[in-house]
């Protein structure tokens, strides 16, 4: 997992970028492996189609067969859209892989190493025909996993992840899929908000999410991050501290400042270890218990897992379902 200032480096990209990359696509083509210099490998009946990505135009085959993802984001994305990876990175969780992805996809998926310093052999090893990723989280390791196949590049992580979605999607030949997902998820929006009293009862409940990090200071999610963006298509308010956020990500406190994150409702994950990441300290502290969301019984502890590093529309629909189930108590 990134550190603070890395965190925030995930969304300061360019939006405009990511949605020419989930729309570039030209035709089909008959060459074979194709004469671009990051083919890398074709598929089996050699078709290949281009896919702009963050790090250029890339030959990818029409319908891979051997996928190996580098994020959380793409794995959501392929699961998503009905692809298994032969192999994926893992994260600092026990079990590898975030626990909200139901363990019969996820098995028979080889570790390629920690998320941030993959095993470029164990991935050679593999075979693969396509490498999903991100410049962010890679772009240093582009010209090598290049070498080894057709790689595709999204500029950033997080916020932007319905544009990268998109991208993933055209790399993986299943665009028409991808467009159902959408749909359902636009609808699966609307029955929430409908479920929480309609848009201006939505717009009126103002909801902050926080996360206490190990090693680092009490986060306060700002507008620019993925579980923001959910947050804001079911049409919730947020409060006014969330605009201090640097770029948008989050704004930071202690301890002895919590009762700024206060509001109508309060989410709360924590990545690493309750006391090291000062949960329990301030859970337990009087500023705490004397905010008004604590007082009402509006917080609610969630899965760092699936709120924070899931990323994707299998994630998306989850929280969707956890929201309504909170709000409506």
């Amino acid at each position: 997992m990134p550190t603070a200032p890395a965190a925030r480096l995930l969304v300061t990209g360019s939006l405009a970028l990511a949605t020419a990359l989930a729309l570039t696509s030209c035709g089909s083509s008959d060459s074979g492996s194709g004469s671009d210099s990051n083919s890398g490998g074709s598929a089996s009946d050699g078709r290949t189609h281009t896919v702009a990505t963050a790090m250029g135009n890339v030959e990818v085959p029409v319908a891979p067969k051997r996928v190996v993802v580098l994020d959380t984001a793409e794995l959501d994305s392929a699961l998503t859209l009905g692809v298994t990876p032969v192999g994926a990175t893992h994260t600092g969780t026990e079990s590898g892989y975030l626990s909200y992805l139901p363990e019969e996809k996820v098995a028979g998926i080889k570790d390629v190493g920690e998320m941030m310093t993959p095993n470029l052999e164990s991935i050679a090893g593999l075979k693969p025909d396509l490498i999903l990723t991100s410049k962010i989280r890679h772009g240093d390791a582009y010209d090598e996993l290049s070498k080894i196949a057709p790689t595709v590049m999204t500029e950033n992580t997080g916020y932007p992840w319905k544009e990268n979605f998109q991208v993933h999607a055209n790399a993986l030949g299943k665009v028409p899929a991808a467009e159902k997902v959408i749909a359902a998820y636009g609808k699966h929006v609307g029955e929430v908000t409908e479920a929480l009293g309609g848009k201006e009862k939505a717009a009126a409940t103002e909801v902050n999410m926080v996360r206490f990090v190990e090693g680092a200071d009490i986060r306060v999610y700002g507008r620019k991050n993925y579980i923001a963006t959910i947050l804001a298509d079911v049409g919730l308010g947020r409060p006014a501290i969330v605009d201090k956020a640097k770029d948008g990500f989050s704004y930071d406190v202690s301890p002895e400042k919590i009762d700024q994150a206060d509001a109508d409702v309060i989410f709360h994950s924590t990545y690493g270890d309750a006391k090291k990441s000062k949960e329990t300290q301030t859970v337990g502290s009087g500023l705490w218990k004397n905010m008004a969301a604590v007082k009402s019984g509006k917080v609610f502890p969630v899965e760092d897992e699936l709120w924070i590093q899931g990323i994707g529309y299998t994630a998306a629909d989850k929280i969707l379902d956890e929201l309504q189930a909170d709000l409506t108590k």
